[in-house]
């Protein structure tokens, strides 16, 4: 865990609190249907967490999963995350697929505005 600080134009940062993953049981995101940055980490102790937002949590979350993935091959448990945002086959989990995401918000309101335009007789 690192703290963060500003000192006039300087970012100081320091190192509080090291965790190995090895040691990590589970991730409990807290709330899958809501839109919150907090989450918990479980190690021999609980850990409650707060994220700058709610895609960061997921981004780490998917970070730490790959990490396991590579490494440790373990059982590990993410709980309460939504399932479509944590897998990397999902068009809505990258943030470097947002381009699709948005190409698509873009088609249905082209679609919404067609159709607001036309006449039925």
């Amino acid at each position: 865990m690192v703290k963060h600080w500003r000192v006039d134009r300087e970012e100081k940062y320091e190192i509080v609190e090291k965790w190995f993953l090895k040691d990590l049981e589970m991730i409990d995101g807290k709330e899958a249907d809501a839109d919150n940055p907090y989450f918990d980490m479980h190690f021999h102790k609980v850990y409650n967490m707060e994220a700058y937002s709610c895609a960061s949590k997921y981004t780490f979350a998917r970070t730490l999963n790959k990490l396991n993935a590579m490494y440790l091959k373990k059982d590990f448990k993410i709980v309460n995350f939504d399932d479509t945002y944590l897998n990397d086959d999902s068009i809505w989990s990258s943030s470097n697929r947002d381009f699709l995401v948005l190409m698509r918000v873009c088609f249905y309101a082209s679609n919404l505005l067609c159709l607001s335009l036309c006449r039925f007789s």
